[in-house]
């Protein structure tokens, strides 16, 4: 099958410094532009962008100041967070947000002109991986990671899912170069691409395959939790900009604490204004984001997150799209242990919610939570038409998905639920009389 050009690959991630204009980080007299780079759809950068934004809480720290500067915030969004390093290392953004592979990149490619740039703070996280989904079309007779063997797949080359799906691939015995025709698309042209069935599969992250799956166009083939590999997204500086400025920078982290606290209290309303924001909807916004959701969201930068961060250099180096990566210079979390202070070292130690089911009643402003999911299929066939929406952590891996997309089991009494089909079927095969039933049959035995 055709290999995946690197030249390509390269171009696609790396885009010429003079692209995407913006105001650098300036401060001539006594107004100062801090220029953020963020992606408002990459929802688990929220707390760092799309969130904040909307909150307003860093022009409250900077007004906070008092330094006698005037500070203007200049909040640039894209898709992806290669235009963001491109910039960065233009010296045109200070702060960026994205996810852990770019954020490698960002890290080898700040290096390699020059202009260092650091892993300041965490967004969101998921110990287990399952931030990113492989999905194909409804229709499809893929059932398992082995189907791909010959297969088109979309990815985008050198982020955090196409890291998932080189890693399942591998362990599925595919060769993730020779084994699929690996097409290199920006997420929206990989969604379209499925749709159109110029594809077999997409690899994408966050929120693409929750956002397919909820607009009936695509199903889940693979969790990436199922690796068991953590992935998480980041904010970054520039080293310039962090020792030139380090109260904006500390300005920002305390900023960006006040809106994990926001999301943590509030996850019906930060999910409203990020799907305000964004045109995405709310109740994709909520599977990952919510108080159960698939996305953790703490800004300490834990141990496990670096180590998985050294795990993720031997992938992006195989793909020829970076070198040797010193990742202990990289991050440098100094800046948001003074922002936090006392309360770092609980964050650090702080560990994900237990997964949980939930439903969204229509016009709540809060979920309602239930010890299984047979107890939510009971209250959701009960109030059929009063349900805006309901979630449900796989029985294997935890990852919280629809439960009216969710691959169903019936175990003797017990009714579980799977966000893929081949985990399902393991779960059957080493249960006896355990079987696959459909999502109606499901809410009838609830009943």
């Amino acid at each position: 099958m055709k290999r995946t050009a690197v030249a390509l690959a390269a171009s696609a991630l790396l885009f010429p410094l003079s692209a995407c204009g913006g105001s650098a980080e300036a401060g001539s007299g006594s107004t100062v532009t801090v220029t953020v780079g963020y992606q408002s759809k990459t929802i688990n950068t929220v707390t760092a962008g799309t969130l904040l934004r909307s909150l307003g809480y860093f022009e409250k720290q900077l007004n906070a100041l008092h330094d006698g500067k005037t500070y203007k915030v200049s909040w640039q969004d894209y898709a992806t967070g290669a235009p963001i390093t491109a910039q960065m290392t233009a010296g045109k953004i200070d702060i960026g947000s994205m996810g852990d592979f770019p954020l490698l990149i960002n890290a080898a490619r700040g290096r390699q002109l020059g202009k260092p740039t650091h892993l300041v703070s965490v967004t969101g996280y998921n110990l287990k991986g399952g931030l990113n989904t492989v999905v194909v079309p409804p229709e499809s007779k893929l059932s398992s990671l082995k189907d791909l063997k010959g297969k088109k797949v979309s990815t985008s080359v050198g982020s955090a899912a196409d890291g998932t799906l080189v890693r399942a691939l591998q362990r599925a015995g595919i060769d993730p170069d020779q084994g699929i025709e690996k097409l290199n698309q920006q997420p929206a042209v990989g969604a379209s691409a499925l749709a159109a069935g110029s594809t077999d599969a997409l690899s994408q992250f966050v929120a693409w395959p929750g956002l397919l799956a909820y607009q009936g166009k695509a199903k889940a083939l693979y969790d990436g939790a199922q690796l068991d590999l953590p992935t998480f997204h980041g904010v970054t500086a520039r080293e310039d900009f962090a020792q030139q400025r380090p109260a904006v920078l500390k300005a920002f982290l305390k900023a960006q604490a006040e809106a994990t606290d926001y999301l943590n209290a509030r996850p019906v309303q930060a999910a409203e204004k990020v799907a305000k924001a964004t045109g995405l909807p709310a109740e994709v916004v909520y599977l990952y984001n919510g108080a159960h959701g698939i996305s953790t969201f703490d800004p300490a930068v834990k141990p496990q997150l670096v180590s998985a961060l050294k795990q993720d250099v031997a992938v992006l180096k195989a793909a020829k799209l970076t070198g040797d990566i010193d990742v202990d210079s990289f991050v440098d979390d100094q800046y948001v242990k003074k922002a936090l202070g006392a309360d770092y070292a609980k964050q650090l130690a702080a560990t994900p919610p237990a997964a949980a089911s939930e439903v969204w009643p229509k016009g709540a402003t809060k979920t309602r939570s239930f010890t299984s999911p047979a107890q939510l299929l009971a209250h959701v066939a009960e109030h059929k038409d009063d349900i805006r929406a309901a979630y449900v952590p796989d029985a294997t891996t935890g990852t919280l998905w629809f439960a009216d997309k969710a691959v169903w089991v019936a175990d003797g009494k017990r009714l579980l639920p799977f966000v893929a089909p081949e985990t399902a079927r393991a779960f059957v095969a080493g249960h006896s009389g355990a079987r696959v039933i459909t999502y109606a049959d499901a809410l009838g035995r609830a009943s």
